[in-house]
């Protein structure tokens, strides 16, 4: 019995840790970026978990009694969805106005160089016209 929590309690702390950890935003993680603690708890078996619970992440209480999850949420970007962002939105009408002038030139040098072929196959000079 006492061989199995010698497995199963590490186990549980890396796990715990691991799942506390990438949960845990990027601006809320000290001295090391996320990645990295995500790496120490996973390679460090017991001292990484450990060191993740102890330094990797603050551990201040929200302000207004509020949970660190409500934080986030109130506070996330305003657009979720790219179809929701008017600037992004507003770029693709001015990426489509380019798209479109340039299609009109191009066809418009379509249209002068068959003429041009119209004219060489009549036997006409295409530098005189």
């Amino acid at each position: 019995m006492f061989r199995l929590l010698m497995y199963l309690i590490p186990l549980a702390l890396t796990i715990y840790a691991f799942i506390d950890c990438l949960n845990t935003p990027e601006d809320e993680a000290k001295h090391l970026p996320k990645i990295a603690w995500v790496f120490i708890i996973l390679l460090f078996w017991i001292v990484g978990p450990v060191a993740w619970l102890a330094a990797g992440k603050l551990r201040t209480p929200p302000a207004n009694g509020r949970t660190p999850s409500e934080w986030h949420r109130n506070h996330r970007m305003e657009y979720v969805a790219p179809d929701d962002n008017p600037e992004f939105l507003n770029s693709l009408k001015a990426e489509h106005k380019k798209d479109e002038a340039l299609l009109k030139d191009w066809e418009a040098d379509l249209r002068r160089r068959e003429e041009e072929l119209k004219r060489r196959e009549q036997g006409e000079d295409p530098k005189a016209g």
